[in-house]
């Protein structure tokens, strides 16, 4: 009898490292607040999207309204198209506008969106036309230093 109420305990304890292993994953892999809710897709255009990825949270005042679903590379005009699937209960006008935000200093990259003023709402197919890529820290370094030595440079003429 003891050694079945053992084989239970360790039978738990299997279980449940198991299931916080596949927490942990699906956090790694920012899966973990999928919603399976309905959604209508939608695209944006950018020059740079930094370090993106798909599955990456699309925002709103804070909020996660919606998932980037596809990342494609337009090799006529040398952007990236992002597709992004939006819960349909979120309705946005069809002026808002996106661009890619990060979480903090070093954080995931995401895309926030503000709503525009249109009367019309965004549909399924629907392209958002303003933009704004993503700030890219290896190019504000190197524009400080230019700056410096710009300065540096006039000063000491």
């Amino acid at each position: 009898m003891q050694r079945k109420s053992l084989d239970v305990w360790v039978g738990l304890f299997v279980l449940l490292g198991a299931a916080a292993l596949m927490f942990l994953a699906l956090k790694a892999g920012n899966m973990s607040s999928l919603s399976f809710g309905q959604t209508y897709v939608v695209t944006a255009k950018f020059d740079n999207i930094g370090g993106l990825k798909p599955q990456a949270p699309v925002k709103s005042g804070g909020v996660v309204v919606g998932r980037v679903g596809e990342i494609k590379f337009d090799d006529k005009k040398f952007q990236a198209w992002v597709t992004l699937n939006l819960e349909s209960r979120y309705q946005f006008p069809k002026d808002s506008s996106a661009k890619i935000l990060t979480a903090g200093l070093l954080g995931e990259q995401y895309i926030g969106l503000e709503a525009g003023g249109d009367t019309n709402n965004l549909a399924t197919g629907d392209q958002i036309k303003m933009t704004q890529s993503a700030v890219v820290l290896e190019n504000l370094i190197s524009q400080f230093l230019y700056s410096k030595a710009a300065e540096a440079k006039v000063d000491g003429k």
